[in-house]
């Protein structure tokens, strides 16, 4: 793992910037921040690796990092993509087991790392951190459970791309035309998201684009008629 910048203690890195943990009080906050180090890594970089003794959590603070799983002939799934306040590593962390997953940044992000003992000493000392880690936990079952809907039993390559750009729209901004994203994905990134060739999914956007379900513009993608890709996706 190597950081763009150097390892730094940051109190504007907080666990509070992150959903499951915003009732958090003062002084569960200021810990947090007292002993969270923080960097700047560059896209490409990796966090942890799958089966890797784990060593820490890593909240993102900004940025986004790709999670995936490798079988031993080479074959990559990505599960998900992580975002600004998620806690990568958790399960890990809290179990003791190796990281189940494999974390790599896909554009450059802000992360703040802490060490497993410190970690747990931490919500040992504040058990009103449970509730944020069972709220992520939960999060991370659903959209697992949601994964497999995709990979497992969506019937065809349009419908599999068709809810994932839906899923990534959702935190997009409106604009004319319809929602506009950053589509932080390659097509290699979108095929081993959805568990299908790189080919398959070049033909799939070429005919949204036809279709003019969808628009793109460099890396950022308008949904043009969500109604269209919504029946697509058999939402």
């Amino acid at each position: 793992m190597r950081a763009h910048s150097e390892l730094e203690h940051n109190p504007q890195d907080s666990l509070k910037s992150s959903e499951h943990f915003s009732h958090l009080s003062p002084a569960a906050v200021k810990d947090f921040d007292a002993m969270a180090i923080s960097a700047s890594y560059p896209g490409g970089a990796v966090l942890f690796m799958e089966k890797q003794d784990v060593r820490g959590i890593f909240l993102v603070i900004s940025g986004s990092v790709k999670l995936s799983v490798s079988s031993s002939c080479g074959k990559t799934l990505i599960l998900r993509i992580a975002k600004p306040g998620e806690i990568l590593g958790l399960m890990s962390a809290l179990s003791g087991s190796p990281y189940e997953v494999t974390a790599e940044v896909l554009h450059a992000c802000r992360v703040a790392f802490v060490p497993r003992r410190q970690f747990l000493e931490y919500v040992a000392k504040h058990p009103e951190a449970y509730r944020g880690v069972v709220n992520q936990l939960g999060a991370l079952y659903s959209g697992v459970c949601e994964q497999l809907r995709t990979v497992g039993l969506s019937n065809t390559v349009p419908e599999k791309v068709a809810r994932l750009l839906l899923d990534l729209s959702s935190g997009g901004r409106p604009g004319q035309g319809g929602a506009k994203f950053t589509l932080p994905l390659t097509h290699e990134e979108i095929a081993e998201f959805i568990g299908s060739s790189r080919e398959s999914v070049t033909r799939t956007l070429s005919d949204f684009r036809g279709r003019a379900f969808i628009h793109l513009h460099g890396a950022t993608m308008t949904i043009a008629n969500r109604p269209a890709l919504e029946s697509m996706a058999g939402a």
